[in-house]
């Protein structure tokens, strides 16, 4: 061969797909193909192949295999003759080793492959049954499974049949071995075959006449006694009929195996008999079984064995499936059961799982099934095991939009013409797009994808699993502003039965409330009924995501109806990302977050991705809490343009109530956690954003009441003179000291600012005028901050005062320290530890600090005497001032393990070593605990069992504002109340037993510690 004529044929072998060019020339040069090396059709068939190395490699292993001269000739002259070999036969060595493996052992089998008459192009369960019959022993079945699956590859790869009709030849095939199978374990124990009845159920894909080229063959077997026989000894026949029938097709032998027999979806699992007799299973079903098994039973149908007594089993099943959507939390057991599945995908291979994935095969096949649960139970036509019959049966009854069947279905066929081809390669069962370039490109070329095969592969792969993930939700919920919307009569549409069928399954209460919701949302031809019907079907999505579906859609339509002039509202539903999906979990959290909104819609600009103000002078958008000075120049400025005092307040009230639902917003959006964004894991971030930013609020809003007083007094006031007022100065210098929780930072939604008032008589101002000023000023700041209104009133309680509700309101400095001197009590003491000043003069602030400080830390710590008061005060307070039936278990603040446990035991801490230790020297209870351990005053592990436990009461009470719009201190007795607070904690659906549980088991563990380190024992 001369070096042009190499570089000739090297270039040609390249154009036409080889990337091995100098292997493909040695083995064109082989003795095998000596005669028909130069033959133009050849090589062209070769270059039309997935993998045309692969293809060469075959078909000379193919050559050298043949028995002789004469075999070798037919092979080859029928090959270059007949187009339809030439192809099929090339089509399967090209996107298959394992076949061409099986060809080299079986060099006759490509003789299957030579006819071409219309019924070869679409065998049935009787052709394959001859193709089988021949068979005697295992391996005898397994060459013939090959030899048919052979003749299916072919038509597939060639393009002969689609992949629906290469899924139900699979399935066929897959019905003729159970068969088979089965007639030789019968032939090998004729005494058990006589002494039963057996049926064998196809379940899965080969169930629903959709079976890949590799996969397990899910069954379900029904036995029952032959006529005279004893039933116990005929299930014993029956087991050891189908034991052995699982084997002959599992089992690897010389020619490998066929593929493995699953039995699992039976009743009770691999825990169950293998085999029961009908009413067996029957009694199972009605009492036991879990709502995925009725959803396995969508894709049942009688294969192999007694076929009369399969079709009985079919039929007394049947009714049971198509009554699964009435159970109690069906469609959230179907949906968790898919994020279960995708949770348990290895994270290294998530991304690469074409089955499980997001956006994959079982997403499709899941809203499917569901919407078959849901629907079926009055529509027959759409009960269908196949997923594409069934989903066409959906698009034609109306339950899925067209336009979106027709998307689903072609990312459905793609995405299972890629698991056949990768399956294809090498008949091993896998779902996992390949890595290696070679690899991808043979895939890529067997889907015809020529130009740029791994590139082209990898992009319509995205594309189509992006299909599917967008439609995946919208599939629900669409039709239902369908069957509202009455847009024109162009397609089937949900019938109003339908759409109410559809909504109670998805979790909704009052399905007709729903859709007069929806229709007064979506009807319509204008401009914003459009916006509507496109952000409605995700919307309802996210409101069946929360524990009160319904309370979610009244409050958008309100929302809505509030802001549906306003030109940024839909705008920006629609162009925000995060706006949207925030809203939706805004309003079906519970009611105070919404409560809040309604009174100032506006605030929904708050749930956006921006922090600036909008066009139109509509607030920015961010859920970030904002800084306490900040907040305090907004309110002061807001309150300096005011008229009057109450002006002034309203104004502070409102800039509150505003940043409240931004608080609250940003804590359910981080708990429930979004699409794109997981729930946060912190729990203990949570709750001290929380903490700090209600208690920087309130602090801000008592310094802006304090300003609006000073500077206009009361309306009642007989100042007149100064208007009622004092001006920029009031006659004595005065502070807010902050206590409790306030002081700690640790405020929660509905707690009441705990404060001291103190003041020092300016010089030249006598006591009396002094007093009487710091009094009013503290009489005026609590009406204004509780008269009825739109907003939220915010109670002040100074009953941590000296002398409690005896005791004069407001005290000079002086008389503090007198008080404090000679009158003191320890729990006084402890009550200061939270001191803080929040608002007024700042100096007087401080000076109230310097006076306290050796009261809270005493030198040298606690007495002996002192810490047994404490101890007592404690115990007395557990038996006296829990609620009369209330649980002690759950009570977030006096229940053992409780917010009182926590923080009393810190609390000593404190007060015994703070004098010491300067990191004790703090208000807040967690940073507390951790200096405490730091110092050595307990260790790591108990530190953390307390501050979990004082995380998550906080997060219960928290929780509970959330949802029921009150304040309470133990979990909800309400149902649905108490599904939103689990929601809030991260508990799905059917999950709140578990949430209790956790809250007794961390309480309890929590008091273990308590009782050591506060009481000692």
């Amino acid at each position: 061969m001369t070096p042009g004529r190499r570089s000739s044929t090297f270039t040609r072998l390249l154009r036409h797909g080889f990337t091995d060019a100098s292997a493909a020339e040695r083995l064109l040069d082989s003795p095998e193909l000596a005669a028909v090396r130069d033959d133009p059709v050849l090589l062209e068939a070769l270059g039309a192949t997935a993998d045309p190395d692969l293809a060469l490699h075959g078909l000379v292993r193919l050559l050298e295999a043949q028995p002789g001269p004469t075999a070798h000739r037919e092979l080859l002259d029928t090959l270059i003759a007949a187009k339809p070999l030439r192809d099929r036969l090339l089509g399967v060595l090209g996107a298959s080793a394992a076949l061409a493996d099986h060809l080299a052992r079986h060099p006759r089998d490509w003789e299957a492959l030579v006819t071409y008459e219309p019924r070869d192009l679409h065998p049935g369960v009787a052709e394959f049954e001859r193709g089988l019959a021949e068979a005697g022993d295992p391996v005898g079945l397994r060459v013939a499974y090959r030899r048919c699956l052979l003749s299916i590859a072919a038509r597939d790869v060639c393009g002969t049949t689609d992949v629906a009709e290469t899924a139900a030849e699979l399935a066929d095939l897959a019905t003729a071995t159970l068969r088979a199978a089965l007639a030789l374990a019968e032939r090998a124990a004729p005494e058990d075959a006589a002494a039963c009845r057996l049926a064998v159920i196809a379940m899965g894909k080969c169930g629903g006449h959709e079976l890949n080229y590799v996969s397990d063959v899910d069954v379900i077997f029904v036995g029952e006694a032959a006529a005279g026989a004893d039933e116990a000894k005929a299930l014993r026949s029956a087991t050891k009929l189908a034991s052995h029938m699982m084997r002959i097709c599992s089992e690897t032998t010389v020619e490998g195996s066929i593929w493995p027999v699953d039995a699992n979806l039976r009743p009770e699992g691999r825990n169950g008999p293998l085999v029961r007799t009908l009413s067996s299973h029957l009694a199972y079903y009605q009492r036991w079984a879990k709502t995925w098994e009725f959803q396995a039973l969508l894709k049942a149908r009688p294969v192999a064995g007694d076929r009369e007594l399969g079709q009985e089993y079919i039929d007394a099943l049947e009714p049971l499936v198509w009554k699964a959507a009435e159970r109690e939390n069906f469609v959230a057991d179907v949906q968790q059961m898919r994020r279960r599945v995708v949770e348990n995908i290895p994270v290294a291979e998530v991304d690469r799982e074409l089955k499980l994935g997001p956006g994959g095969l079982r997403d499709v096949e899941f809203a499917v099934q569901l919407l078959q649960l849901v629907h079926g139970r009055a529509d027959a036509t759409i009960r269908s095991g196949t997923t594409l019959v069934a989903l066409q049966a959906l698009a034609a009854g109306g339950y899925v939009g067209r336009a979106d069947a027709t998307q689903l279905d072609d990312a459905y066929r793609f995405l299972r013409s890629m698991e056949h081809r990768i399956q294809l390669y090498r008949l091993r069962r896998t779902h996992l797009v390949p890595e290696d370039q070679a690899d991808l490109r043979r895939l890529g070329r067997s889907l015809g994808l020529r130009t740029d095969p791994e590139t082209e592969l990898i992009r319509e792969w995205k594309r189509h699993t992006g299909v599917v993930r967008r439609l995946h939700e919208k599939l629900f919920y669409r039709p239902l502003l369908d069957a509202v919307a009455q847009l024109g009569p162009a397609e089937a549409r949900l019938s109003p039965k339908a759409a109410r069928e559809r909504l109670e399954a998805l979790g909704y209460a009052d399905p007709a409330a729903a859709l007069r919701h929806l229709e007064a949302l979506a009807s319509g031809v204008t401009r914003k009924a459009a916006i509507q019907r496109t952000l409605l079907p995700v919307l309802l999505g996210w409101f069946a995501d929360s524990a009160d579906p319904d309370a979610g859609l009244l409050n958008f339509r309100k929302v809505s109806d509030a802001l549906g002039k306003t030109p940024w509202y839909l705008r920006l539903l629609r162009d925000e990302g995060a706006a949207a999906e925030n809203l939706a979990r805004v309003l079906s959290a519970g009611r105070l977050a919404p409560d809040l909104l309604m009174r100032a819609p506006e605030a929904v600009a708050l749930l956006g991705d921006g922090d600036g103000v909008r066009e139109g002078g509509s607030p920015g958008g961010g859920l970030e809490p904002r800084e306490h000075a900040q907040l305090e120049r907004e309110i002061l400025a807001a309150v300096g343009r005011a008229d009057n005092a109450e002006d002034g307040v309203r104004a502070a009230r409102g800039v509150r109530r505003r940043e409240l639902f931004r608080t609250a917003a940003a804590d359910i959006v981080d708990s429930y956690g979004t699409e794109t964004n997981p729930a946060l894991a912190d729990q203990g971030a949570l709750v001290d954003r929380v903490g700090g930013a209600v208690s920087d609020l309130t602090a801000a809003t008592l310094a802006g009441t304090l300003r609006a007083v000073v500077r206009w007094g009361s309306p009642r006031s007989s100042e007149a003179e100064s208007g009622g007022g004092w001006g920029d100065t009031l006659p004595t210098r005065f502070a807010i000291i902050a206590m409790g929780r306030f002081g700690g930072h640790e405020l929660g939604y509905g707690s009441d600012a705990d404060v001291l008032f103190v003041h020092e008589p300016r010089d030249g101002v006598a006591e009396r005028e002094a007093a009487d000023a710091a009094n009013k000023v503290v009489s005026e700041m609590r009406r204004l901050l509780q008269i009825p209104s739109a907003d939220p009133p915010l109670l002040i309680d100074a009953d941590l005062r000296p002398e409690g509700k005896s005791g004069p309101l407001v005290r000079t400095l002086k008389s503090y320290e007198a008080y404090y001197r000679r009158w003191s009590l320890v729990w006084e003491s402890q009550a200061l530890l939270r001191a803080e000043p929040v608002a007024g003069d700042e100096e007087l602030g401080r000076s109230f600090i310097d006076l306290i400080d050796p009261l809270r830390y005493p030198a040298e710590g606690l007495g002996e005497d002192a810490v047994r008061e404490i101890r007592r005060l404690k115990a007395r307070m557990e038996s006296e001032r829990l609620p009369r039936g209330a649980d002690p278990k759950l009570h977030t603040k006096l229940g053992p393990g409780g917010l009182s446990d926590v923080e009393w035991t810190v609390q000593l801490l404190q007060l015994r070593h703070g004098w010491a230790e300067p990191g004790l020297r703090t208000t807040r209870t967690r940073e507390a605990l951790a200096a405490a351990c730091a110092a050595g005053l307990l260790g790591a592990e108990e530190a953390s069992i307390l501050d979990e436990a004082w995380v998550l009461a906080t997060r219960v009470r928290n929780a509970v504002m959330l949802v029921r719009g009150r304040a309470g201190d133990t979990f909800p007795p309400e149902s649905r109340e108490l599904a939103a607070v689990g929601r809030y904690l991260g508990y799905g659906d059917g999950h709140v037993g578990d949430m209790l549980d956790a809250y007794r088991r961390t309480a309890r563990r929590a008091r273990v510690v308590v009782e050591e380190l506060f009481y000692g024992a």
